[in-house]
């Protein structure tokens, strides 16, 4: 396709990703009631080809997210539900010796593990042991698995949501820091409101069965992940996330401030290149080809969430990341 064609197609597929957002929703709501900023935040990091962390307590529906995701999405789906027990190769597959039959001679056979597939959901991931959560780490940032002496590809698009207890409960180990860096966001599950709740309880309580419509194909979920990252973006935008996540280093160029006694250490460049590419795809699911100063502002929080360390004074004086990440917004001048 050249440039032309290109150029014309751009505002029907964007006009068509709206539709399907709005088509999606709609379909989603038959399941799930509320959590629209948890579905829209789902769509953008799957659109950058990026991962996403759920956190929340038991019961709110995250698990029921995800797989209503993959069916309208007809992604090929898998679910793990990760224990203390799970071993890696219960993820990725492992090698077995088969015997041919007419033959007698003996070879090694890979058998695919849940981990081939385009949907993965790693339910409760937090507990597992890290040895089991690094597993994923070539998966999530590679595209491929190795096993013993061969390397095998993962089928695009490949998109791992994953659950996460609040890691003071018991029974949970928390994920270390390079397993946390290659989710793109970080995403909490709230508490429904009492009416939601009243329309989960009479939803649930009931014989009815919802069958969900797929909402776009695989294809046509490749081609726009395509689009986003063709999304043009002005330096300022650029220089302003950059920014953005530099004021977040206590030993970085800039000048020290109050604020950053309450970090021990900020965010790497890698949440800049989210910021850019979640700013892409929410300007994209808005009907916008170009990236605004609000669509960096409005991902800022699930892409820095998890990137953040906060220092023992910060605990003390009960300051969380999110508030320590409105200051930085606060702070931080828009060009």
């Amino acid at each position: 396709m050249n440039d032309q064609a290109a150029a014309v197609d751009r505002p029907e597929i964007v006009q068509k990703l709206q539709q399907a957002r709005a088509k999606l929703k709609q379909e989603i709501a038959r399941v799930v009631v509320g959590q629209d900023r948890v579905i829209d935040s789902l769509l953008i990091a799957m659109l950058c080809r990026g991962h996403a962390l759920m956190i929340g307590v038991p019961g709110l529906g995250k698990t029921l997210m995800g797989r209503s995701l993959a069916r309208m999405l007809d992604m090929d789906f898998q679910r793990i539900q990760f224990t203390p027990d799970l071993m890696p190769s219960d993820i990725t597959g492992s090698e077995i010796v088969e015997e041919d039959p007419e033959t007698g001679h003996r070879k090694l056979e890979f058998f695919q593990g849940p981990l081939f597939t385009h949907f993965l959901l790693a339910d409760e991931i937090n507990r597992a042991p890290p040895k089991t959560q690094a597993a994923l780490l070539q998966a999530m940032q590679e595209l491929e698995v190795s096993v013993g002496r061969q390397t095998y590809r993962l089928p695009p698009p490949f998109f791992v949501v994953a659950t996460q207890n609040p890691v003071e409960q018991e029974g949970t180990y928390p994920l270390p820091e390079a397993q946390l860096d290659r989710f793109m966001f970080n995403i909490p599950v709230n508490y429904p409101t009492r009416d939601e709740e009243v329309e989960i309880v009479k939803a649930t309580t009931t014989n009815t069965k919802v069958d969900l419509d797929a909402v776009l194909s695989i294809d046509q979920v490749l081609q726009l992940q395509e689009l986003v990252r063709g999304v043009p973006v002005a330096n300022d935008v650029v220089r302003y996330a950059v920014d953005l996540v530099a004021a977040s280093r206590p030993d970085g160029e800039g000048p020290r401030t109050d604020l950053h006694r309450m970090i021990r250490f900020g965010a790497s460049p890698r949440a800049s290149q989210c910021l850019v590419l979640g700013g892409k795809a929410r300007a994209v699911l808005l009907g916008r080809y170009h990236v605004d100063f609000e669509d960096i502002q409005a991902v800022a929080a699930p892409v820095m969430r998890h990137r953040l360390a906060l220092t023992f004074q910060a605990r003390t004086e009960n300051v969380n990341v999110d508030q320590v990440i409105g200051d930085l917004l606060r702070q931080v001048p828009v060009p």
